[in-house]
């Protein structure tokens, strides 16, 4: 019988404890059974035996093991020598041995012959150092002595009872003499096989009258219920927080696997132990989308973040720094965090939360008289119109005449970005208007730091998420423009390589995880895939775009769907409760509990939110996959994580193609990996090293897929090309985007090299006509490839194409179906391809339908200009001669 299931009021802030605390507290039972090692007590390792590796270090150290035994070796043999000695017993003595039992199976000569006692002796210090008591277990055997109820010990274990009194001797616990031990080595029976009877027997009590409360399944929770026992299973790792520690046991560069981060001294800091506990504690939750945002912000994000907390407010602390900033919208969280973790440690440090952001800093620090500076502001944003960039700096079109008749032009390419930042700054007049609109916005931010007191010591320091100290870099500019006299400081989580323009002005920028893009993995994984990390770290609200007149923060809209903004405050409260529960420990040790600001502690840290973020699980994928990426530099643009369009191209991709993917493509790639089986344990083997990534490239003479585009000034032009991959299911992909002014047609090189290929569709999202066309342009069946010109190939019929050169391609009329000419384009081709002699003597294949073309033809003419168009596109196509590609 479970306890779990029985009913009554709450007594406990541990739901998972709420029952026993109310049978205790009302004498519904007469003894309260305990389990031992990870019920009263857990370990500061991932698994028990990490201990092992411990010791075999702490011996070698000590000069009392042969320095050719490595942790590893040593855990292996210690291991192997329990197993010897359960086997030695046989049947007869049952199974069940002592510690002095496995040290006999250990041989003697890597020890110098040392006395099993001292090597024993060892082992037992080394369980009580790695030992803590857990805090909820003992909240309950206090309330049982309150009650007068008594308590046993029922433990599966090879320590002597002495060896468990001096582990048990914690004044969290109080007095344990008096607490009778049954032990499996004691009887030769564990609790699966007999040892619960004997405690009956012994006690004299029908089995209603116990309570019993243990980690294991079987022993703790089984085997006593059915002899009629009422239990507790206080689960430590349950299935879903063992995938997360799989992950993190992958060897992953730059750490290796993860038991080879242990610490000789703090072992794993106790991050397995205590993020097992803090999901215990929300082990009333039911299995949903918001349970999953939960649990990622306790068992991943809450460990990092707590650290990151620790870390700056020890900084202050040594540096005497009184107040920290945090940037908003991750300033709420990031403030709570750091003034927990300094109230906790006895500092005195106040972080604050305040309003700042790239857009609005970006546009204070602007230099309004530089074309190049202007440009650079306008490329920071993703692909806004021109009247949402004359918003932006406060301009309205009367202002710039001379793009009165551009307003909706899409500023998506490099000479449309150049002609706009020269007609902004080409003329005094207009000049002068954008400079009056840039000094207003820094007066304006000026005084809303001075309103705060930012500006009050001679050095500001801000506490942020991080990446390339943008905020910190336009920050600084402004203040010394204004001749402020505060300097700027950043800490980070981590910085990437475009921070170095911080450091080369001169400004301290400091990374938790990373800095300044080392180490290279950790730097590349959090920048490549930095969005659910923002999302669930930001305050439910819309981003920084201005400030008004009396430096008040004017917010953009929010535009999280409910369920996005319950989940993302699910994954809060997730990183919150870990906090709270690591906290409670550093404040039951007054003070002397270790902290997650060294070296070692970092690389576990790292080790966590690396391997979450390169392999996140199907429940990740399922619920992160659905948030949108709003863009917040000016522009309105917002996407999903996980694109629809590439949903569809899943079953084509190979773990190259991830890596290959655009920002803009997939915020996560690893997402789009866990749609699929195959993919993601492609993509998890080649992470850890185990595939080579030329696997997935085809045998023999490399090719690539390859775009020429053809402007109205009738030149050709070669795009970006990428390698031709075939996937585990023998299919390939290519997405290919490009900026060019006035495109007409793409000459689109699919496989690179002789082949027969089976196009099952090619589609195109383009800014044609100086607007963004809001559908893809697909070709996709069999009358759409009919429609198409070919160089160099020849179309079999259907979606089958023979492409007999190199440089055979099919041609897409881009600004015919797109209404205009393209100024941008991003092509995706799905494809299977059967390789052909070089040679070019194989046999060709028979063409598809003449009549079929030409229907496909005027269906594409008609689609694109009506039945006019179809009048004059059949002249043309008697005498038009397609140019290829110089």
């Amino acid at each position: 019988m479970s306890i779990a299931m029985e009913t009554g009021k709450p007594t406990s802030s541990h739901p998972l404890l709420e029952d026993i605390h109310r049978v205790i507290a009302d004498r519904s039972c007469a003894v309260l059974s305990l389990d031992i090692f990870d019920t009263i007590l857990w370990r500061r390792v991932p698994r028990p035996t990490d201990v092992f590796a411990i010791l075999g270090s702490r011996l070698r150290a000590a000069g009392q093991c042969a320095p050719w035994v490595t942790d590893a070796t040593f855990r292996r043999m210690r291991i192997a020598a329990e197993q010897a000695a359960r086997e030695r017993r046989g049947e007869a003595w049952g199974n069940e041995v002592s510690l002095f039992d496995i040290w006999g199976e250990m041989p003697p000569e890597p020890f110098g012959g040392a006395p099993i006692e001292r090597l024993v002796e060892a082992e037992v210090e080394l369980e009580r150092e790695f030992t803590e008591v857990d805090l909820d277990i003992a909240d309950v055997i206090q309330l049982a002595r309150k009650n007068d109820v008594p308590v046993i010990l029922v433990s599966d274990t090879y320590f002597t009872e002495e060896h468990l009194r001096h582990l048990l001797d914690r004044p969290e616990l109080g007095p344990m003499q008096d607490v009778r031990v049954f032990r499996s080595h004691q009887h030769g029976l564990d609790k699966a096989s007999g040892l619960f009877e004997i405690v009956l027997k012994e006690l004299g009590r029908d089995p209603e009258q116990l309570v019993h409360i243990g980690d294991n399944e079987i022993a703790d929770h089984e085997a006593p219920a059915e002899l009629g026992i009422r239990t507790l299973w206080y689960e430590r790792i349950d299935d879903r927080f063992g995938e997360t520690l799989d992950r993190e046991r992958e060897e992953i560069e730059p750490f290796g696997p993860a038991a080879a981060l242990l610490d000789p001294r703090a072992g794993d800091f106790g991050l397995t132990s205590l993020r097992a506990k803090t999901l215990l504690s929300g082990s009333n939750k039911p299995a949903s989308a918001t349970d999953t945002a939960w649990r990622y912000g306790a068992t991943v994000l809450g460990p990092v973040l707590t650290g990151l907390a620790e870390w700056a407010a020890r900084w202050a602390h040594e540096t005497g720094t009184q107040v920290l900033w945090c940037p908003m919208r991750e300033g709420e969280l990031l403030s709570k965090l750091v003034n927990d973790a300094a109230r906790t440690r006895g500092w005195k440090v106040t972080a604050k939360p305040i309003w700042l952001s790239r857009h609005v800093v970006s546009i204070a620090a602007l230099d309004a008289f530089d074309t190049d500076s202007v440009t650079d502001f306008i490329r920071r944003s993703y692909q806004p119109t021109v009247r949402q960039l004359l918003g932006m700096l406060h301009l309205r079109s009367g202002d710039v005449p001379v793009l009165a008749g551009e307003l909706d032009t899409v500023l998506d390419n490099g000479p449309v970005v150049e002609r706009v930042a020269i007609a902004l700054t080409e003329a005094p007049h207009i000049r002068n208007q954008l400079a009056a609109r840039v000094t207003a916005m820094r007066d304006r931010l000026i005084r809303m730091l001075q309103g705060t007191g930012a500006l009050d010591a001679p050095e500001m320091t801000l506490v942020d998420l991080g990446w390339g100290g943008t905020i910190q870099y336009y920050l600084a500019r402004v203040l010394k423009l204004a001749e402020a006299g505060v300097t700027v400081n950043g800490l980070y989580l981590a910085t990437d390589h475009r921070s170095t323009r911080v450091y080369r002005a001169g400004l301290r920028a400091e990374g938790f995880l990373a800095q300044a893009g080392h180490p290279q993995e950790v730097a590349a994984t959090l920048t490549r895939s930095p969005e659910v990390l923002e999302q669930c770290v930001n305050a439910v609200c819309g981003s920084l775009i201005d400030l008004t007149e009396d430096a008040k923060p004017v917010l953009g809209a929010a535009n999280d769907a409910p369920s996005q903004s319950a989940e993302r405050q699910a994954a809060q409260d997730g990183i919150v409760a870990f906090q709270q529960q690591w906290n409670r420990y550093v404040d039951n040790a007054g003070g002397a509990w270790t902290d997650l600001t060294g070296s070692a502690a970092r690389k576990r840290l790292a080790n966590i939110l690396i391997s979450a973020m390169k392999a996140p699980t199907a429940d990740e994928a399922g619920v992160f996959g659905r948030w949108q990426h709003e863009d917040n530099f000016g522009s309105t643009v917002i996407t999903r994580l996980l694109p629809e369009d590439l949903a569809a191209a899943i079953p084509y991709m190979s773990p190259n193609d991830l890596n290959d993917l655009d920002m803009r493509d997939s915020f996560w790639p690893a997402l789009i990996a866990t749609s699929d089986t195959a993919l993601a344990a492609a993509s998890k083997a080649m992470a850890s090293g185990r595939i080579d990534p030329a696997i997935f490239e085809p045998s023999g003479e490399p090719s690539e897929t390859v775009i020429y585009y053809h402007t109205l000034d009738d030149r050709w032009h070669k795009g970006p090309s990428k390698p031709v991959r075939i996937n585990h299911n023998g299919l390939s992909f290519a997405r290919l985007a490009f900026e060019a002014f006035d495109t007409d047609i793409v000459s689109l090189i699919i496989p690179g090299r002789p082949a027969v290929v089976r196009i099952d569709w090619i589609e195109a999202r383009v800014i044609a006509g100086k607007r963004r066309v809001p559908e893809p342009i697909r070709w996709d069946r069999a009358e759409d490839f009919a429609g198409l010109d070919y160089r160099e190939c020849r179309w079999l019929g259907a979606n089958m194409v023979e492409f007999t050169t190199p440089e055979a391609a099919v041609i897409l009329p881009l600004a015919a179906r797109g209404g205009g000419p393209v100024t941008s384009a991003q092509i995706t081709v799905a494809f299977a391809m059967l390789p052909q002699s070089m040679s070019r003597f194989a046999h060709q294949l028979p063409l598809g339908s003449k009549m079929a073309r030409i229907s496909g033809r005027l269906r594409d003419e008609y689609r694109a200009r009506g039945a006019k168009g179809v009048a004059t596109g059949a002249a043309r196509l008697a005498l038009r001669k397609l140019a290829g590609p110089q």
